[in-house]
């Protein structure tokens, strides 16, 4: 059921982005266009090695060239800041500058400040340094069976309560584990209907139009840090430890950003900027190339070993999946993509046996990181190619089979927690209805193959997390929103303001929310994992609602009667039974007897969770809620180019509510077409350590000719008990499901099951040569 609404109608309601005039005119205020002292640049020289120690560096000739104020190297820093230099949000193993040895080809080894960034850039190319060769480790299952290193010890970090059960360790490249048993995975593949498969996703990058930046300078004892991140909070922790201070001499503001996907998270520039602006005690401003970009954070390449079974009647038994992530030479925070992706690697299915083993394995690569998904459309990539295998095998419309298996209302997953506004099959149902599935379809034309392939995602909300708001509601009855979620394109701002809005009864354009700044805003885990609606929104809901029943006792106070008779609405508060009224400016400024006053609220949102049990992987309440999703896809392939060409795509995303069904649909459809590109042509080539095609000249991205002629949007409510007005977040659900999607489509059309993305038309046309349909 539907939870009510309280106010004027803001939640549901279509309201414009609040800053999508200034976007769409140029005049929005990113990172890099704000005002800063006047600061000296930095460029970074990057090693050429992919696993090499340090011998020497020579700086001297970058020393000498005009305008460079200073040359640092890691081994300078790590005099200056001991072990404190390394950070990190599951293990502190990263250092600004490289020190003693070097990781991956692109790691920083010195930084050089300059008066401008052209002469930083020139003298770091001036940097020489000479390197001895270690065994590098390039490969995924090779740096599972160890011999070469790429850490010589493992030391977690502390920030995050969820992820303080990680141990230290030696002599291994594995730096965490998942495991998850149901029942009895190989008893049940005995006399069933079995599949495998070996699958591998790709490593890919984010591609954020923005790129990174940072800028930091001293102010006194303080530090301030204007940076372009998703993770303000995280960043002023993080700063705070690495240079010893308490957390009210670190300042961490930021603005929105210019699209995001878990790219701007945890630790980027900023340890580097607030070291160099700390030891220099001068303002310092760190800016990246495109290129650059490419090599300061990916998406995990994926290898997935994997089998489904079903019994007789076609009923799902059994699942399992051995899933190594590839988080190259740093940690970042993999260990936690590992656990919240290997609870789902067998899909939103129910099945009595399972066994999943999901690992987070360094090699001397770019370092891996959170992306849209989190890790989970990889193993979704293999889970929704076998249950289709077994839906053949099984003689059965891939559809139909989903639909009598899928998880439903109140049935447990096999990470033991039981599902709740989790609408798989309303998902499913909307997308192949917009499909027109059951239709029959002209299956050639000439050298065109065409198909229809369906699947479906779920998704773990992060959990535990922390939202805090503030609200200041004006003497004038405008109100100033306090939060820590980063508007980065997904239009949290605006839906943020609705629902403030919704409960005070305020019109469109009376709510303002403040843009993060630590000094000011309150503590926030991440805006990441489509989490902020959920938690940011209930912190929301929560300070305003508090404000309304301070405005209800204010007018309560004035009328002369009990609380319970006063009633706040679009024209103010009023009591029914002696007919007062008073306006929200009346009523404030009758109160503090001035203009321009303000009253203030704030209120916590957190969520708790029941951790795993180490030896199954299974808790009762692993989650504080679940995303379900799914994406249908007819298409046709062409037997002389292998290129494939999506006729109609339809995505369906069960949001809970939707606070603002236009944001809804557009997360919906940029979710698509990113996951369209992960499946058809998006991914790093990285050879022998190197990235080949770190430009947008060789690095593909959908463009709009590849966008598909039809693509459908669906929105699905399935309220969640404990969601702001029963909402949930959306910005990952429907790419979660995508790449399967596509590959089953082709599966249908070609009879060729792929198992290595992306479907390239190179791969395609060879797999078509090698099964003679070409």
């Amino acid at each position: 059921m539907t939870p009510p609404l309280a106010g004027n109608g803001a939640v549901g309601a279509r309201w414009p982005r609040v800053d999508g005039e200034a976007k769409v005119r140029g005049r929005l205020m990113y990172a890099a266009d704000l005002p800063v002292p006047a600061c000296l640049d930095v460029a970074v020289h990057r090693s050429t090695r992919p696993h090499a120690r340090l011998v020497s560096i020579d700086v001297s000739r970058a020393r000498a060239v005009e305008g460079v104020v200073a040359v640092v190297t890691g081994q300078d820093l790590l005099a200056e800041f001991g072990e404190r230099l390394h950070t990190g949000p599951a293990f502190s193993d990263q250092p600004p500058l490289a020190v003693g040895k070097v990781r991956y080809v692109g790691e920083p080894v010195v930084a050089v400040l300059a008066q401008d960034r052209r002469t930083a850039r020139h003298a770091a190319a001036a940097v020489s340094v000479e390197y001895e060769d270690l065994v590098p480790v390039h490969d995924v299952d090779e740096a599972v069976r160890g011999g070469a290193y790429v850490h010589d010890e493992l030391r977690p970090s502390s920030v995050f309560g969820d992820l303080r059960h990680l141990s230290g360790r030696r002599d291994t490249n594995v730096n965490y584990e998942f495991v998850l048993r149901k029942g009895d995975a190989d008893e049940a593949a005995a006399g069933a209907t079995n599949v495998h498969g070996e699958f591998w996703c790709p490593p890919t990058h984010h591609v954020p139009i923005e790129l990174p930046y940072t800028a930091a300078w001293p102010e006194g004892d303080r530090l301030t840090v204007l940076t372009a991140t998703q993770t303000p909070s995280y960043v002023r922790q993080a700063l705070a430890d690495l240079l010893d201070v308490p957390l009210n001499r670190v300042r961490v503001r930021t603005a929105p950003l210019g699209g995001g996907f878990g790219a701007k998270m945890y630790d980027r520039l900023e340890p580097l900027a607030a070291v160099l602006a700390w030891t220099q005690r001068r303002a310092v401003r760190v800016t990246v190339t495109r290129e650059e970009a490419f090599v300061l954070t990916t998406r995990h390449g994926v290898a997935v070993t994997a089998s489904m079974s079903a019994d007789e009647d076609g009923n799902v038994t059994a699942g399992t999946a051995d899933v190594r992530y590839d988080t190259g030479a740093y940690a970042d925070i993999g260990p936690r993509i590992a656990a919240k992706s290997g609870m789902v690697a067998t899909g939103p299915y129910r099945m009595d046996h399972a066994w999943i083993r999901s690992r987070c394995v360094y090699t001397n690569k770019p370092s891996a990181g959170p992306y849209r998904g989190f890790g989970v459309p990889q193993v979704t990539w293999a889970h929704e190619s076998l249950v289709d295998e077994l839906a053949r095998e099984h003689g059965e419309d891939p559809a139909a089979f989903r639909r009598r298996n899928l998880l439903r209302e109140g049935d447990e997953a096999v990470v033991g927690t039981p599902m709740h506004s989790a609408d798989f099959v309303t998902c499913l149902d909307e997308v192949t209805n917009a499909l027109d599935w059951d239709a029959p379809l002209v299956r050639a034309d000439g050298h065109l193959l065409r198909g229809r392939g369906v699947a479906v995602g779920v998704k773990a909300v992060l959990t535990p997390t922390i939202s805090n708001a503030v609200l200041q509601l004006n003497q004038d009855g405008s109100a100033s929103l306090m939060i820590s979620t980063i508007d980065m394109g997904q239009g949290s701002d605006t839906i943020m303001a609705q629902i403030a809005a919704e409960v005070l009864c305020l019109d469109a354009g009376r709510v303002r929310v403040v843009g993060a700044d630590t000094d000011v805003t309150p503590y926030d885990t991440i805006t990441a994992g489509s989490r902020s609606t959920y938690h940011t929104g209930n912190a929301v809901r929560k300070v305003a609602e508090s404000m309304r029943d301070r405005l209800v006792e204010l007018a309560a106070e004035r009328f002369g009667v009990p609380a319970t008779d006063v009633k706040l609405t679009q024209d103010g508060l009023s009591c029914a039974s002696t007919q007062q009224s008073a306006s929200i400016p009346e009523l404030v400024e009758g109160h503090f007897g001035a203009r321009g006053t303000t009253l203030t609220s704030e209120a916590n949102f957190s969520t708790e969770w029941i951790p795993y049990d180490k030896a199954t992987g299974r808790s009762p309440r692993v989650t504080e809620h679940w995303f379900a999703g799914a994406a249908a896809a007819q298409l046709t392939v062409d037997t002389r180019t292998g290129r494939i060409h999506v006729e109609h795509l339809a995505v369906a995303g069960d949001v809970g509510r939707a606070i603002n069904p236009t944001l809804v649909e557009q997360q919906l459809t940029g979710a698509a077409i990113m996951g369209l590109g992960q499946a058809l042509f998006d991914h790093l080539v990285i050879d022998e350590g190197r990235v080949r095609n770190g430009s947008l000249l060789d690095y593909q991205l959908p463009a709009l000719a590849d966008v598909p002629d039809r693509l459908t949007p669906i929105v699905v409510e399935s309220p969640h008990r404990t969601g702001p007005f029963g909402a949930k977040g959306v910005g990952e659900t429907t790419l979660i499901p995508l790449a399967p999607a596509i590959s089953n489509a082709v599966r249908d059309a070609t009879g060729i099951r792929f198992h290595r993305l992306p479907l390239t038309p190179e791969r395609v046309f060879t797999a078509l040569g090698e099964a003679g349909r070409a």
